[in-house]
């Protein structure tokens, strides 16, 4: 079994290696390899392929990707590099559930395979999305509390402690970490949710240092929270990230990480980024002894996971890994609209139902892209919960059918999308309803969908 010990010490004498040479000559051409050699081809008129040989091809092309490629550390310039026969026992080691949360709201996250009439896992909120003040932080999170579907949150980011700014890396990203959670607690408190598990961390730490300092017991995350860190993009890691990984290993917390990958960046188009979706799995798995994992493909000039070829390659991902493994995989949905508008909620059900149906369960959500502080409320994660339990147990080449009449109703507007309402805008703060317009334009969006042929439960 590799350790994490194993990791720090493969990343201080593995392979010395320039990162543009990693970036050019091992990983991108390897990628251009595997691609030819397994015949991994993107068909755009099958946004959702229901064809499992094409899923096994993504997921041999990943395996082997990786094998050959490894994970580059830049801190040192070396490559962390595994064999066969350890990637083989980690995936066949590594377990299909972990449990999260406590009391009424400890649950457990488990593996799910494609067309799986299983309840997909809903780990609901702001994706880590900032937020303006600790009344909006409060108010939010409370709202999502709220959402029946919910099985852990994702929490916004604090920008602010006392009035001043967040500056990563110095006292305040301490002093804002401590206070995500303890805002976060309170929270789910007033929503009468107390033991659902915060899932992504504190999104506020930026850095190893202000994570640590949220784990206090008395006051900061629990062992049945889910720590989450990153990769970088593509198939990258430092000691920062590492660091963490330590310190969640050594406590005994249920470990998870987010990986990016871009497509047209050195990823290439939908296949490479279906491959290396795929690998992300493999490779997080053996460098953080991650539990589960949490996948955001996203464009690399639209900052969003809407566009038909992200959709191919986070449907055709999620099924390499769900009929190949039994790791516990969820996926993030990159919205490029914002809050109170219909091509919102077109784009979440786009994304949700392609990848429930592919064997996926979703973090929801990041709402448009995730740039813009206030900018998401609890309707769009209780849509995409909606969404994903109406199509637990359908047929792949039946989602395909309604994704395709999907896509036009938002495709146009990618590339300069309406950005939407703020969250104090479209909801009464108060009582934390959203207004008569959200309402008619959720209303109606859901009835479209439902026309389409997904038959909300």
């Amino acid at each position: 079994m590799v350790s994490i010990l194993d990791v720090v010490e493969r990343a201080t004498t593995g392979k010395i290696c320039s990162e543009k040479d990693f970036d050019l000559r091992i990983f991108t051409l390897k990628l251009k390899d595997v691609i030819r050699k397994y015949g991994v081809s993107y068909d755009p008129d099958t946004p959702v392929p229901s064809d499992p040989g094409l899923a096994d091809s993504v997921f041999k092309a990943a395996f082997e990707f990786f094998c050959d490629v490894g994970a580059y550390c830049t801190d040192t310039q070396r490559i962390i590099m595994f064999d066969e026969s350890e990637v083989k026992e980690r995936l066949r080691t590594a377990p299909s559930k972990v449990m999260l949360g406590e009391g009424m709201d400890r649950k457990a996250l488990t593996s799910r395979k494609p067309e799986d009439p299983t309840p997909p896992w809903c780990f609901l909120g702001a994706a880590g999305v900032a937020v303006s003040s600790d009344d909006v932080f409060l108010k939010l999170v409370e709202g999502y509390g709220r959402i029946p579907y919910i099985n852990s949150l994702t929490t916004p980011a604090l920008t602010r402690v006392g009035g001043m700014r967040i500056r990563p890396g110095s006292p305040l990203e301490v002093l804002g970490s401590m206070r995500t959670v303890v805002l976060a607690r309170e929270a789910l408190r007033r929503a009468g949710r107390p033991g659902l598990p915060i899932m992504n961390s504190i999104a506020t730490a930026s850095t190893a240092v202000s994570l640590i300092s949220a784990l206090h017991p008395d006051f900061g995350l629990r062992k049945s929270d889910g720590v989450m860190i990153g990769a970088i993009a593509e198939l990258k890691t430092n000691f920062d990230l590492l660091n963490r990984a330590c310190v969640a290993n050594t406590l005994g917390m249920v470990l998870g990480v987010d990986c990016g990958p871009l497509l047209g960046g050195y990823c290439g188009g939908a296949e490479g980024t279906a491959i290396v979706t795929a690998a992300y799995h493999i490779m997080t798995s053996l460098v953080y002894n991650a539990l589960w994992y949490v996948m955001f493909p996203i464009h690399i000039k639209y900052s969003s996971s809407s566009n038909p070829e992200l959709i191919w390659a986070r449907s055709v991902s999620a099924q390499a890994i769900s009929r190949n493994t039994h790791l516990p995989s969820l996926y993030i949905s990159y919205t490029a609209s914002g809050p109170c508008t219909d091509t919102c909620l077109y784009e979440i059900a786009a994304q949700i139902s392609s990848v429930v149906a592919s064997g996926a369960s979703i973090e929801a959500a990041g709402i448009a892209r995730g740039k813009y502080e206030d900018r998401m409320t609890p309707m769009e994660p209780k849509f995409a919960a909606e969404v994903a339990y109406a199509t637990a147990g359908m047929r792949i080449r039946d989602v395909n059918d309604i994704v395709k009449k999907i896509i036009p109703k938002y495709i146009d507007k990618i590339s300069n999308p309406p950005i939407g309402l703020k969250f104090q805008e479209c909801y009464d703060m108060e009582m934390i309803k959203p207004s008569s317009k959200y309402l008619e334009i959720y209303n109606r969006v859901k009835k479209e969908v439902e026309d389409l042929g997904i038959k909300f439960k």
